[in-house]
C-alpha cells in the first residue's frame, strides 16, 4: 500500500515539472506560426487596440524577413507580415514539431542522432533558403511564391529535424 502511494506522488510530481525550453519554444512557435497570417486582420478591423498588436507584428517580421513586401494579401490591403518563403520555414518547423509530439523523437530522421555528420546534413538542407535568395537577387528567377515556398519548407524542415528533440527532450543520448 505505502509503495502504491509513493509510487502516485513520485508519478504527479513528474507531471507537475515543466520543461521551461520545450515550453518556450513551442510559445515562440505558435507565435510565429499564428502572428504572420492574423496580423492583416487585426490591421484591417479597427478595433481598439488590434491594429496596434498587428504593427507589433509587422515590426517584428520586417526585422526577420528579407522581403516583407512581399506577403501574401489576406485582407486587402493587408499582407501578411512575412513572405512565403519565411512562412514556409515556420511551416517545416510546426511539421516537425507535430512530427515530433507523435514519435517522442523516436526514428532515423531526427538528425541530431548523428553528431557531426547530422549538424553538417542539416546546415546543407537549411541553405536552401539563402541559395533561393540569392538566385532571385541575381536574377536566376522572378519572385513566385509557388518557387519560394518549397526553399523555406526545406529549410524549416532541416532545421526542426535537428533541433526539436535538442528543445523538447529531458536527457539526451549522444553515444
Amino acid at each position: 500500500m505505502q509503495r502504491a502511494i509513493l509510487s502516485r506522488n513520485l508519478q504527479i510530481k513528474q507531471i507537475k515539472q515543466i520543461n521551461w525550453v520545450s515550453f518556450l519554444a513551442d510559445f515562440l512557435l505558435a507565435g510565429m506560426v499564428f502572428g504572420p497570417a492574423i496580423a492583416p486582420f487585426l490591421a484591417a478591423s479597427g478595433v481598439f487596440l488590434l491594429p496596434n498588436i498587428a504593427n507589433i507584428i509587422y515590426f517584428m517580421g520586417n526585422h526577420v524577413c528579407p522581403q516583407p513586401t512581399m506577403g501574401l494579401e489576406l485582407s486587402p490591403p493587408f499582407i501578411m507580415a512575412v513572405c512565403m518563403r519565411c512562412y514556409g520555414t515556420v511551416t517545416g518547423l510546426l511539421i516537425t514539431r507535430i512530427l515530433y509530439s507523435l514519435t517522442g523523437g523516436r526514428g532515423n530522421y531526427w538528425l541530431h542522432q548523428y553528431g557531426l555528420t547530422g549538424a553538417i546534413f542539416a546546415s546543407m538542407l537549411m541553405m536552401a533558403y539563402p541559395v533561393e535568395l540569392a538566385a532571385q537577387i541575381f536574377h536566376l528567377w522572378d519572385f513566385n511564391n509557388y518557387i519560394i515556398t518549397p526553399f523555406g519548407l526545406i529549410t524549416g524542415l532541416a532545421w526542426g529535424l535537428f533541433t526539436m528533440p535538442l528543445l523538447h527532450c529531458r536527457r539526451l543520448n549522444f553515444g
